[in-house]
Parts: structure tokens; sequence; C-alpha cells
């Protein structure tokens, strides 16, 4: 597979949300080995929440927004799970996020500026029908950390019968 290259279709069709509320325009690395991915999300002003804000040049500068960034971990699970963990969607795999351990925001970004987001397996239980991934963030922003955060999820074959319990 090469490097950097935009979502396929198969990919997209196998979202559980609709894709246009996937931030990322670009796959810039899978790495099986490490249990990682790398894409790109070229912001935008119109992007959701973001579009929103109230904006003062001192008080509350124009920026990329912290809630939408913890959305874009959720979708970061299911490339993850997609291009890693090979579950697909439309074979009964699901996820859902259980825990937010920490969520730092170091550096308001402006919109329309690019953001690399790597997201990795720290830890993983991998069952037959339930996998659960503790995972790490790292947003930059030209080089610098703008956004880190450790969240876990549960993936649950809802194929199975019968299905397990979340908790």
């Amino acid at each position: 597979m090469a490097f950097p290259r935009p979502f396929d279709e198969e990919f997209l069709s196998d979202m559980p949300y609709d894709p246009a509320v996937v931030c990322f325009d670009q796959l810039l690395d899978v790495n099986r080995e490490e249990s990682s991915i790398l894409v790109r999300w070229q912001t935008r002003p119109d992007d959701p929440i973001t579009s929103a804000q109230r904006n003062h040049p001192v008080r509350h500068p124009a920026h990329v927004s912290g809630a939408l960034m913890v959305h874009a971990t959720g979708m970061l699970g299911f490339v993850h799970a997609y291009y890693v963990l090979d579950l697909r969607h439309r074979d009964g795999w699901v996820g859902y996020g259980t825990h937010l351990k920490s969520a730092v925001f170091r550096k308001l970004v402006p919109p329309g500026e690019v953001i690399e987001c790597r997201a990795w397996a720290k830890r993983a239980r991998i069952g037959q029908v339930r996998h659960f991934v503790r995972y790490g963030f790292a947003f930059t922003h030209e080089g610098d950390l703008c956004y880190e955060s450790e969240q876990s999820a549960m993936w649950i074959d809802t194929s199975a019968e019968p299905l397990p319990a979340l908790g």
C-alpha cells in the first residue's frame, strides 16, 4: 500500500457513519507491526462546531474545536480497526468508545491548517467476539503537539449469538 493516499471507497462504504463526518482526507501510514495509523486532517473554517464559534481576536481566536478533536479520535478508531485489526462493519463488527482517560489540548490550531493525527494501540485484548483496545492519540500541527489523549474502545462482533455484554 503506497502512502499518502486517499481513503478507498471500500473503507468509506464500510463505515457505520456517513463519510461526511470523517474529518480526514488522506491516509499517511499504516504500520501493522506497531499497531498504528497516521492520517492527515485538512481542517476547514466550516468544520462542524468550529464554524459555530463566536470569535474574538484576543479572548476567543478562531481555532479547531476541541470537541471536534475528540470526535476525530473516534473516527481514528474506525480507521485503526479497519486497516490494522481487519474488522469490517459489514461483517458485524462495531466499536464503541468506553473510557476517555485523558484529553490534553496543547495548542490552538487555526481553521484551514493541516493536522497530522496518529493513533496506536497501547494495549489490546483480542477475543473471538470482543476486542478491548486502549488507544494513544497524538495530533500535531507544524511539528508541534496540539492534542493528545488516551482512550479505550470495545469492538464487538454483533453477528455472534448471543451478543456479549458491554461491561
